[in-house]
């Protein structure tokens, strides 16, 4: 990441995605940053409604340890955006000033073990929950293959949700998402404001997302929104 000038990056446990104890996650993970981050790694921490007390865990993020979102895996972490307590948690960690991330995948599914059963996860909740808490801040990461595209553009056109650049694919098509000419069908053009880079590190090499900057028709100002300004608006606004 300091290779590519890359300045901060937001990190999570991937002990998150089955473990019981997350506190105990959250507690090593913002250990892991502090210790060997450089100041470059900034920790969210995990919060999983299926697990008793998670409103604990919640406060201890932000509470205990001064984190500035939260990230959460529905298709591991065994619950759906319908969940009943999920608008509460929407409304808690907004009231606290963190970002929520959403993960729709964390890789291609195609690539699971055989012994590995993901589960689906229905994103649709969030436009609702989002209009009923208008200033909550959430990103969704790895997020293609979860969201259709009526359901995209409802998002976009409804919510002020923002989207992660990780898991784009076909050459040139960040810049055709922002044209409204994606390569698989025509939709809605997505404001240039609503993609932040992300590298979905360590599972893809952080190249292949820098090089979707220079392989779409982007202006420099496009390119220097995604790269970081949309993300220091997104985060400092939370």
């Amino acid at each position: 990441m300091r290779q590519h000038r890359i300045t901060q990056a937001w990190t999570g446990s991937y002990e998150g995605l089955l473990h019981k104890d997350i506190n105990g996650v959250n507690s090593r993970l913002a250990d892991e940053c502090r210790v060997n981050g450089g100041g470059m790694l900034l920790p969210f921490g995990t919060v999983n409604l299926a697990w008793p007390d998670w409103e604990e865990d919640l406060r201890r993020c932000h509470e205990v340890y001064g984190m500035r979102g939260i990230r959460l895996c529905p298709i591991y972490q065994t619950f759906d955006l319908d969940h009943p307590d999920f608008p509460k948690l929407v409304r808690q960690a907004t009231a606290m000033g963190m970002a929520i991330q959403i993960v729709g995948d964390m890789e291609d599914s195609r690539t699971h073990h055989p012994i590995i059963q993901v589960r689906e996860m229905n994103v649709a909740p969030l436009v609702d929950i989002m209009k009923a808490v208008p200033t909550a801040k959430v990103q969704l990461l790895h997020w293609n293959q979860r969201v259709g595209r009526k359901l995209l553009d409802k998002l976009i056109n409804e919510t002020s949700v923002v989207l992660d650049i990780s898991r784009i694919e076909g050459t040139g098509e960040l810049g055709r998402l922002i044209e409204g000419k994606p390569w698989s069908d025509s939709a809605m053009a997505i404001p240039v404001e609503r993609f932040l880079f992300g590298s979905h590190a360590p599972y893809f090499p952080v190249e292949t997302n820098v090089l979707k900057l220079f392989e779409s028709p982007l202006t420099l100002e496009q390119m220097k929104a995604i790269m970081n300004g949309n993300a220091h608006r997104f985060l400092e606004s939370a």
